[in-house]
């Protein structure tokens, strides 16, 4: 299994694996035809209030990653996920946030990495 992280917003692709979105809100402008979802895991996404007090301060970075990582590790979504990595060979978490390196995906797929799952970058 491998964990790959993509922008909704760039075309779906064979090679994408099953597509998971792992944001709570529905991404602005994207139809759901057109994201091609096999899953939407809202629950894998930071809360919403950590969602608002963040809200892409890159400053806050690493208080916001320590505090999701702690909802991570009380949350069933975070494991079925593992769960479902383990049933897939390639799973690209989708999510829209501009910035691709920092964002929420990006500590998700650290968590899942300290779980034993198998990591792209």
């Amino acid at each position: 299994m491998a964990f790959v992280m993509k922008r909704v917003y760039e075309p779906a692709a064979a090679s994408d694996g099953y597509r998971v979105l792992v944001d709570r809100l529905w991404p602005r402008g994207v139809k759901k035809e057109r994201a091609e979802l096999d899953e939407w895991a809202k629950d894998a996404a930071p809360s919403p209030e950590l969602r608002t007090e963040w809200h892409h301060h890159r400053e806050r970075f690493d208080e916001f990653a320590a505090r999701y990582r702690d909802e991570l590790d009380a949350d069933s979504a975070a494991q079925a996920l593992l769960e479902t990595g383990r049933a897939h060979d390639r799973v690209t978490l989708l999510y829209a946030a501009r910035d691709e390196q920092v964002n929420h995906v990006a500590v998700l797929l650290g968590w899942l990495a300290d779980h034993g799952a198998s990591v792209e970058t």
